[in-house]
């Protein structure tokens, strides 16, 4: 019977020392590799949801700024109307619609247009006839903004913006 307990034994004592030799095998490190990639998946898919969100609400704001523009047109012109001249006030708005403007066309990729600093000198020259150039540029300018989805970039909308400020300048300096 002792032969037996220990053969019992010392058969217990090899499985044990087989089994956590076997335990030893298994990385518990790839387990915690699997669970990061899967973490950073899961992070990447929340970064390009934040990314698309963000970009779709400054696509909407570009939308707000272009109507924001052709109000500030259409209250310069109303202005132009009552006072055939430029008041303080309607100054203050062309700023404020040059600003607009700007940020349309930042926002939309473009930069200052230099060949039509140039043609400069071939657009109207009184006040009346610039104000309906500033009001069918703006319109143009928004009606391109409007065509635009936040994956593209519209060279027209660009030009049209490049256009307004031409003429926003045109008008401040005839002043």
């Amino acid at each position: 019977m002792r032969f037996f307990l220990q053969a019992g034994l010392i058969s217990l004592f090899v499985l044990l020392a087989g089994t956590t030799s076997g335990y030893a095998q298994i990385d518990p490190f790839n387990r915690d590799a699997a669970r990061r990639e899967e973490d950073a998946k899961i992070v990447k898919d929340m970064l390009a949801k934040q990314q698309s969100e963000r970009d779709k609400k400054e696509h909407e704001a570009l939308l707000k700024r272009a109507e924001n523009a052709l109000e500030i047109s259409d209250e310069l012109e109303k202005a132009l109307e009552e006072t055939q001249r430029l008041t303080p006030a309607e100054e203050k708005k062309l700023v404020e619609l040059e600003k607009v403007v700007k940020k349309i066309r930042d926002d939309l990729g473009g930069d200052d247009d230099e060949e039509a600093d140039k043609e400069e000198a071939a657009g109207p020259k009184n006040v009346k006839d610039l104000f309906v150039a500033l009001r069918k540029s703006t319109l143009r300018m928004v009606e391109e903004v409007n065509k635009t989805t936040r994956f593209s970039i519209s060279a027209a909308a660009i030009q049209s913006s490049n256009t307004v400020l031409r003429l926003v300048r045109m008008l401040k300096f005839s002043n």
